[in-house]
């Protein structure tokens, strides 16, 4: 059985009472980095075997994975924050074990995208995740797509291009309202809402440090 387990984005008071017991009973824990995961066990006084998935090598750990599982072992997959396979590595390892017969089980927990759209203050009965946007190829298609999105629509942007992303935002649609979460759940958790031109003029901008989720509004919304 392999569980898929959502651990805290950032504060380490943010995992269920399931998510702790399951930890602590399966007989291997797979994990985006060892070094991350290691750090989150330790709070919790948990000793467990741990083995990497990333990007890098989930394509040929998958096999040996279900070799795991089908021995009898039980094992868990995490990811360095958040919900596994949801924008991080862990999908291409789910579908194989689904693929091999072997339940698969969710321990849900906390995801970014959700966090911060049940705070931004935008319509919630329809919204798309998009993940990444994309740096280059397609940037400019997904950014026109907005002028006449029907739903919420959220993204991560990195602390390196947030910048750019709003200024290309004001260009195609100023008026429009967003919100912009950064360092969710962490000490300097900072949520800002307005339009987009209004975001744009910050007299001292956005802070350039952590990670941000960016939501925007449907173009119906006001």
């Amino acid at each position: 059985m392999l569980y898929v387990i959502s651990t805290p984005i950032g504060n380490m008071k943010d995992i269920t009472l399931r998510a702790l017991e399951v930890l602590r009973e399966v007989d291997i824990i797979f994990c985006e980095d060892t070094r991350v995961t290691s750090n989150l066990l330790k709070h919790y006084e948990i000793s467990k075997e741990l083995s990497s998935i990333n990007s890098r090598n989930e394509s040929f750990k998958a096999q040996k994975v279900v070799d795991i599982l089908l021995s009898g072992r039980t094992a868990a997959l995490v990811s360095d924050a958040g919900t596994p396979t949801i924008s991080d590595p862990g999908i291409r390892l789910v579908s194989e074990v689904i693929k091999n017969g072997i339940t698969v089980v969710p321990i849900p927990g906390v995801s970014a995208p959700i966090t911060a759209l049940s705070v931004a203050g935008l319509p919630t009965d329809g919204y798309i995740f998009e993940g990444f946007i994309p740096q280059k190829k397609g940037r400019q298609t997904f950014l026109k797509s907005l002028l006449e999105n029907e739903k919420t629509v959220i993204f991560f942007e990195s602390s390196h291009r947030i910048e750019k992303l709003i200024r290309e935002l004001n260009t195609y649609i100023p008026d429009r309202k967003m919100a912009i979460g950064r360092e969710l759940t962490k000490f300097h958790e900072e949520i800002i809402r307005g339009t987009v031109s209004e975001i744009a003029a910050l007299p001292n901008g956005v802070t350039l440090k952590g990670e941000f989720v960016v939501l925007i509004a449907p173009h119906w919304w006001k």
